[in-house]
C-alpha cells in the first residue's frame, strides 16, 4: 500500500466517523462539535488537492511506506 492510498484510506475513516460521532440520528451520536473534525479533514483534502502537499502523506512516508509510482 502505498502513502496516498493510507492518506484516503485514513481521511475517509476520518469522516464516517465523525460524522457519526456528530450527527444527531447516529446511534453513535456524542456530540455535534464532532462535525468540526469532519469540516477539518474535509478542508485538508481540499487544499492536499490544489497544493499538491499533504503532512499525512509525509508523516506515513517518514514511517516507511513508499511513495506513489
Amino acid at each position: 500500500m502505498t502513502s496516498w492510498q493510507l492518506t484516503r484510506l485514513i481521511a475517509g475513516t476520518f469522516i464516517l466517523l465523525s460524522l457519526a460521532l456528530g450527527a444527531q440520528g447516529s446511534p453513535l451520536f456524542q456530540s455535534p462539535m464532532w462535525l468540526w473534525f469532519t469540516a477539518f479533514v474535509g478542508i485538508n483534502l481540499l487544499q492536499s488537492g490544489l497544493t499538491r502537499w499533504c503532512l499525512m502523506e509525509r508523516i506515513l512516508r517518514k514511517l516507511g511506506l513508499r511513495a506513489a509510482d
